[in-house]
């Protein structure tokens, strides 16, 4: 027997409609969604690599350089959770392609700017619409691939390209800069936009809502201020110090903001976030593995990039090539091992294991100094690195996602792309204090020289990787304990094909 959604959202039915059909159909719609995951992804870094330029082309100070930054951060972190229940109140493919839709029109924005605060406007009105985009998109992934096998696969790739995704940015935003223009790593979201939205027009199905009631207004509204105290205070402390009132009060204030948040969802009717949905095992075992695990990635993105750039005097391409083996590695073992291991024995062997991987290969890089070469002291690391995290993020997201009723996989998915921005913000902050204490310290007393500033760099650098291992190995230890043994459950209501 078929329910009426399998009705309304299969093409079984169809005349001429072959399983294979179907079967492709699937595909093709990961294709899609994997798309706009990696516009979303590479957004947060391809921008970095481009901001010298801009900054040199229309004229602005550091200062503003980190805006251009945070304030996608800002505007993506605190709008997910609403992103994420709009699209169980109103479709997920609708908000899907509204996002698409959005994203595109803010990047052309961004590229046509004159001056920073159009360029700050663009980049936060990209955040709104990818807080929009991304929970659509993994929600759609969960209720396309409800078939264990399949859903182990198609998670692998989704996971996989999570955590490439912020080295293609660099990667990417390398070559646009050096062989076009800055502006181009905000162009280039168009035809990535243009290709997810016909794709999605054509090749994804979603579910009748079945969501009801009244917006949590409440919980919108201190949801949206807490994250954004939250991540504006973290933003603060690089430039402030984390004992200046612009750094400890938001922070402060985000957090008591975000436990009132949790009161008024235990009262409400029809909360912003059911917290039936946050108190499952497993899917607080992802939160908490992915945020923290977040919070170390940083030591590798941004301060890895630093020595390239600074040390071995890397141009833009090269640094953008130089990850692609982490890269790899990512891709290797998400789509292996974390794709067809997790349908079997569930998250917790595999996440503990890819972060404890991951903290080896932070680990190796924490012997890099000042003469050290690429293929010899950074690639070892990087390949170790990439082969742990492709393990920690296909089984978080799929284990995110797994299990949870229909009507709230919208938030749910929003929750894994909360936290891990949260995550990535915290380790940012913490980050790049220990680094300038570090460097700080290296220098204090002594007669400033290039070999001095040169040393004092690579203490800090030291320092931010010995802290993200040390970030990855709570990681480990948090899935250790939080996750179920055994296989993730299945889905109490899936339909089993929404894609043609």
């Amino acid at each position: 027997m078929t329910t009426t959604a399998e009705r309304l959202t299969s093409p079984a039915g169809r005349p001429g409609t072959s399983a294979a059909d179907r079967h492709a159909g699937r595909w093709w719609a990961l294709v899609v969604l994997a798309l706009a995951q990696l516009m979303v992804v590479l957004d947060a870094t391809i921008v970095n690599i481009a901001l010298p330029t801009a900054q040199a082309d229309i004229g602005f100070s550091d200062s503003g350089r980190q805006w251009v930054v945070t304030g996608y951060a800002l505007a993506f972190g605190s709008l997910l959770l609403l992103g994420g229940r709009l699209s169980d109140f109103f479709g997920r493919k609708r908000m899907f392609i509204i996002g698409l839709v959005g994203f595109a029109l803010a990047s052309a924005l961004g590229g046509m700017a004159q001056n920073l605060e159009l360029l700050i406007t663009a980049r936060a009105l990209q955040g709104v619409f990818g807080a929009a985009l991304a929970p659509a998109a993994l929600s759609l992934l969960t209720i396309t691939f409800t078939d264990p096998t399949e859903r182990g696969k198609a998670f692998g790739i989704f996971g996989a390209i999570s955590g490439a995704g912020g080295g293609i940015g660099l990667l990417l935003g390398g070559v646009l800069t050096e062989y076009a223009s800055w502006r181009w790593c905000l162009y280039v979201n168009l035809a990535i936009a243009a290709l997810a939205v016909v794709g999605a027009t054509f090749k994804l199905r979603d579910e009748p809502s079945t969501a009801h009631g009244k917006l949590d207004l409440l919980g919108t509204v201190t949801a949206v201020f807490g994250l954004v105290a939250l991540v504006y205070g973290l933003g603060n402390a690089e430039s402030h110090g984390w004992s200046d009132a612009w750094t400890l009060g938001p922070i402060i204030a985000g957090v008591l903001v975000l436990t009132l948040f949790v009161l008024v969802e235990l009262r409400v009717p029809n909360p912003l976030l059911p917290l039936r949905v946050v108190l499952d095992r497993n899917r607080g075992g992802s939160y908490a593995s992915i945020a923290i695990a977040g919070a170390g990635m940083f030591g590798i993105f941004l301060f890895l990039t630093y020595y390239l750039t600074t040390i071995l005097a890397f141009t833009p391409i090269e640094t953008g090539l130089a990850f692609l083996p982490m890269l790899g590695g990512v891709m290797l073992t998400a789509t292996t091992a974390g794709s067809l291991l997790t349908p079997k024995i569930g998250p917790r062997p595999l996440v503990p294991l890819g972060a404890l991987i991951a903290a080896g290969g932070m680990l190796l890089l924490t012997q890099l100094e000042l003469d050290s070469t690429y293929v010899t002291g950074v690639l070892p690391g990087l390949i170790i690195v990439g082969l742990g995290l492709g393990l920690v993020f296909a089984p978080t997201q799929n284990a995110a996602v797994s299990g949870v009723e229909h009507r709230d996989a919208g938030v749910a998915s929003a929750m894994i792309n909360t936290v891990q921005q949260i995550g990535g913000s915290i380790g940012t902050a913490l980050l790049s204090s220990f680094a300038a204490t570090a460097a700080s310290n290296h220098l204090a007393g002594k007669t400033p020289t290039p070999q001095l500033a040169a040393q004092a760099a690579m203490e800090s650098y030291h320092t931010v990787f010995w802290w993200s291992a040390g970030f990855f190995v709570i990681a480990a230890l948090a899935a250790a304990v939080l996750f179920r043994n055994g296989p993730l459950a299945v889905d109490p209501d899936a339909a089993p094909v929404i894609a043609h």
